[in-house]
C-alpha cells in the first residue's frame, strides 16, 4: 500500500528523517536503518569535523521547535564511509547531504562525492539558516543559478537541493525556473524558517544560546507554509524533478496532506527528535488507516490530487 518509487528504486514507504537529526553517528544511522523508515539520509556533511554552535542550540517548544546548531557532524569521509558500506548490503541505497559553510566548500565536497564509489542520491543542502555570519544561498537567485551551473558541469549522479521556505508567489516563479534548467532529482521542501525566536516566559530569556536566541523554527508551526511549498513546486517543476515534503509531519495526516500536495517521499525532522525513530511505524499505522477510510490502495491514487475551490 505504501510502496514508494523514486529514481529506479523503490522503498516500502516514502517516510524518511530530515538531515540533522538522529543521524550524527554510525550508531544513530543505524537505529534509522533498523526503522520503519522507507530509507534515510545522513547528517549534512562538510569537509572537516565541526563542532558546531555553543549548547544549549536546540529546545524543544510547545508547538514545535527552535535551533541554531551550526552544521555539527564528524565530516564527509565519516559519512561517506558508512554510505558505501550500507550499499554494499542494500539494494535501494541511502541519501547522503552535504553542506559546505561556503560556496567552493559545496563544490568541492560534490567533487568528493562525485569521485566516489556512491551510488545513491545525493542531497546539496543550500539552505541552513544556521551558520553565523552566512546567509541561505537559495536567498540568493543568481548565486543559486551559478552554483548550479558549476555543479551540473561535472556531478553526473542524482542530485537534490534542499531549499529554505519562500514566502512570496513571485519567488516561487522565479526559483521554479531556475530549477528547471537542470536535471535535478529532486527539490526538498523546507528547511526550518530561519530566524525565530523563542521565549521562556518564566526566566524571560530566550531558550538556545547562539546568536542571541535567534533560530530555525520546525514543528507544528511551519506546517502550512511547508504545503505551500510543496505545492508551490509541486505545480511548476518538470515533472521529472520530484518532490521531498518536510516541515510538521507529526501525524499520519501530515503525511497525507504533504503527499496530497504533491510530495513523492516526506522527511521527519522535529517530531523523529521528540519521539525517536519509533515515530517512523505510528506515522505509518495513521496513513494506511486514513488511506483505507478513504478507499485508496496506494498512493499514486491520490498524491499530487489537491482540490481548490
Amino acid at each position: 500500500m505504501l510502496e514508494t518509487k523514486f529514481l529506479d528504486f523503490t522503498y516500502e514507504n516514502p517516510l524518511m528523517n530530515a538531515s540533522g537529526v538522529h543521524c550524527m553517528t554510525v550508531e544513530e544511522l543505524d537505529d534509522l536503518s533498523a526503522s520503519k523508515a522507507g530509507v534515510f539520509i545522513t547528517k549534512s556533511a562538510t569537509l572537516q569535523e565541526r563542532a558546531g554552535n555553543p549548547e544549549p542550540r536546540y529546545a524543544d517548544v510547545p508547538l514545535g521547535s527552535i535551533n541554531s546548531m551550526g552544521l555539527p557532524n564528524h565530516g564527509v569521509d565519516y559519512y561517506l564511509d558508512y554510505a558505501l558500506s550500507y550499499q554494499k548490503n542494500h539494494t535501494a541505497p541511502l541519501f547522503f547531504s552535504v553542506a559546505g559553510t561556503s560556496v567552493e566548500e559545496n563544490i568541492t565536497l560534490l567533487e568528493k562525492v562525485q569521485a566516489s564509489e556512491f551510488k545513491g542520491i545525493t542531497e546539496l543542502n543550500l539552505s541552513c539558516p544556521n551558520v553565523p555570519g552566512k546567509p541561505q544561498v537559495a536567498y540568493d537567485f543568481p548565486l543559486t543559478e551559478q552554483i548550479l551551473k558549476r555543479v551540473f558541469g561535472f556531478f553526473t549522479k542524482p542530485l537534490g537541493v534542499k531549499l529554505p521556505p519562500y514566502f512570496d508567489m513571485a519567488h516561487f516563479d522565479q526559483m521554479a525556473a531556475i530549477l528547471n534548467q537542470f536535471p535535478l532529482t529532486y527539490v526538498n521542501s523546507i528547511n526550518s524558517i530561519g530566524n525565530g525566536l523563542y521565549i521562556d516566559p518564566t526566566r524571560d530569556q530566550v531558550v538556545i544560546r547562539p546568536k542571541e536566541g535567534f533560530g530555525g523554527i520546525g514543528g507544528e508551526y511551519v506546517k502550512p507554509t511547508a504545503l505551500a511549498n510543496v505545492r508551490a513546486f509541486a505545480t511548476r517543476l518538470n515533472p521529472e524533478i520530484k518532490i521531498i515534503g518536510t516541515g510538521g509531519i507529526l501525524t499520519g495526516q501530515d503525511a497525507y496532506e504533504h503527499l496530497l500536495c504533491g510530495a513523492t517521499m516526506l522527511q521527519v525532522g522535529t517530531q523523529l527528535q521528540k519521539e525517536g525513530p519509533a515515530v517512523f511505524d505510528r506515522i505509518l499505522k495513521e496513513l494506511s488507516t486514513i488511506m483505507e477510510q478513504k478507499g485508496y490502495e496506494r498512493i499514486e491514487d491520490f498524491r499530487g490530487k489537491l482540490k481548490t475551490i
